[in-house]
């Protein structure tokens, strides 16, 4: 598509900071039918009219012909794990193997001395079962092997791996090579232990790929079992204001649980990088996927099995008590019932211990937060905890025939991410992806809320588009109101997008048509149901441009 650039000066003649955006669509609640807007170095100046674009239009703009492109506020994946997303896109995806055999054919594909690969998901396969270790090892020809299931709680190792590094020691280990626990912590670790450099490349790797998906930032889940505080130090100075490669913001969380202030205190100093919360991927409980969530009733498919717990109410309690005190996010992964009923009890003892205005203010947050009563919800509600969610895991997972149902049965499945029920009760919600277990795909997210495989669970477009902008901001506590917006003010963070239609898409098709009239005022985005998806022309935080395609400007 063509896309007309003017720069009306000699280059080197003085530095250009004007960009003028126009002949498309903007989506800014300022002016609800902007089709134009303009930039001024790292803000954004104006949005408005295309009449009003050709009366504001001198040269001293580089002037961008948007043919009917849209430009939204960035995207911010409220869940992310960077440096893994990384390591997967440079493994053998097996998402996509139809069967047992096909993903051991993968794996038996790859070159080198270590095999890594990711995504498998035994409920899409017709044989119902992972691959064992003794498979694994005639595929890869008794190389070491590490086979992360989707969920990343649990993986598959070969016999080479498991042997090198002692895992038969490590709680979680079986005999058939499937690890949970201690030893699939010990074992990815192994198979990930790359140079400096190497990690370095599949950062970089994993931010380019978010920025050409449309994410100005990530939130990055890091914790003890799953990275280290270098990690963490590594990403920061990657996308520091300052750095030479403009790449999306990460907005880092370490999920490391403490018993006092004093000790929450010596975690953020020796953590050698300023974090946003002690909060993020510390686990009260594991995945549905590897039968470690942590249940009421035992698993439909695991007779007697009720799932794993990694922290008490007592730990869950001293750590939020602890953060709050301080004015400190914490949080934690949650997502069996059970788990969550831990959370709340923690939050309730909490908030005796250091009073309930306390642990309101610190911006508390519950990750995945799938199986949530109405009590859990209201309490969540009460005590202002933000529940970051995955939209897409419903997508991929929700369903009569799909892994909630065969793990819990048609009717517990049925409850599963409540998201209508959060916005209801007035919840704090904000989206992410868990990549890698889902892919980088912020539209994709978007379609999952308004399509929920529960009816009375769906939301507009709208309403999931903020949640997967603008509200990533407010979770991350952003020191700019106006993240995550389009109008005079705001930080230039945006994206823009090539789009086949635009429209208002709402949960209910009962709603009035009138809602989806231009006259109403509701700026649109892109319809999500239809085949084509918005594809990113080009990603802009701060007014630096961290990627642009079909002739987009590169620099502003």
């Amino acid at each position: 598509m063509h896309r007309r650039i003017r720069t009306p000066f000699p280059k080197g003649s003085f530095p250009m900071s004007l960009t003028l955006y126009r002949n498309g669509s903007v989506y800014s609640t300022a002016d609800p039918l902007a089709t134009a807007m303009l930039v001024d170095g790292d803000t954004v100046a104006w949005v408005g009219s295309e009449h009003a674009a050709a009366l504001l239009l001198d040269d001293r703009m580089t002037l961008v012909d948007l043919d009917g492109a849209l430009v939204t506020p960035g995207f911010v994946d409220s869940h992310a794990h960077v440096t893994e997303t990384g390591l997967a896109l440079a493994s053998v995806d097996l998402s996509g193997a139809p069967t047992l055999a096909a993903a051991l054919d993968l794996m038996a594909a790859a070159a080198g001395a270590i095999v890594l690969g990711h995504g498998w998901d035994e409920t899409r396969w017709p044989e119902q079962r992972p691959f064992t270790a003794a498979e694994l090892d005639r595929a890869v020809n008794g190389r070491e092997a590490y086979a992360a299931r989707v969920d990343l709680h649990s993986a598959v190792v070969s016999p080479a791996l498991a042997s090198a590094h002692g895992l038969a020691a490590r709680a979680g280990w079986t005999v058939d090579g499937l690890v949970t626990g201690d030893a699939h912590a010990t074992a990815r670790d192994a198979a990930r232990n790359l140079t400096g450099e190497g990690r370095d490349a599949a950062r970089r790797h994993a931010l380019r790929h978010a920025a050409a998906a449309g994410y100005v930032a990530l939130a990055e889940m890091a914790a003890p079992h799953g990275g280290s505080p270098a990690d963490l130090a590594a990403l920061a100075a990657l996308t520091a204001p300052d750095a030479e490669e403009a790449l999306p913001e990460v907005l880092p969380y370490w999920g490391q649980a403490v018993a006092s202030a004093e000790e929450a205190r010596a975690v953020l100093a020796g953590l050698g990088t300023p974090v946003l919360g002690l909060a993020g991927d510390l686990f009260i409980d594991g995945s549905l996927g590897s039968h470690t969530a942590l249940l009421r009733e035992p698993y439909a498919d695991a007779p007697g099995h009720r799932g794993q717990q990694y922290l008490t109410v007592e730990q869950v309690t001293d750590h939020l008590a602890a953060a709050s005190e301080l004015g400190l996010t914490a949080g934690f992964h949650v997502i069996g019932d059970a788990a969550m009923d831990i959370a709340v009890e923690g939050l309730r003892r909490a908030a005796e211990r250091v009073g309930i205005d306390k642990v309101r203010a610190a911006g508390h947050r519950f990750e995945h937060a799938e199986m949530a009563d109405a009590g859990a919800i209201e309490a969540l509600a009460r005590h202002a905890v933000t529940v970051s969610v995955q939209p897409v895991f419903d997508a991929r997972w929700g369903g009569g025939a799909e892994l909630y149902a065969k793990r819990l049965g048609a009717n517990r499945a049925a409850t599963l991410n409540p998201i209508a029920d959060y916005f209801g009760a007035g919840v704090p919600v904000c989206f992410g992806s868990d990549s890698p277990v889902t892919p980088l795909d912020p539209w994709a997210s978007v379609r999952a809320a308004l399509e929920h495989r529960q009816e009375r669970q769906r939301i507009s477009a709208r309403a999931a588009f903020i949640g997967h902008s603008r509200a990533g901001w407010r979770a991350a506590k952003a020191a700019n109101p106006l993240l995550g917006q389009l109008g005079p003010g705001a930080p230039a963070s945006f994206a823009v997008w090539e789009v086949e239609e635009l429209m208002v898409q709402v949960a209910d098709e009962r709603v009035q048509s009138w809602s989806t009239d231009p006259r109403s005022r509701t700026p649109l985005l892109p319809a999500v149901d239809t085949p084509v998806a918005p594809k990113c022309l080009q990603t802009v935080h701060h007014g630096r441009v961290l990627h642009a395609a079909d002739g987009l400007p590169a620099t502003l």
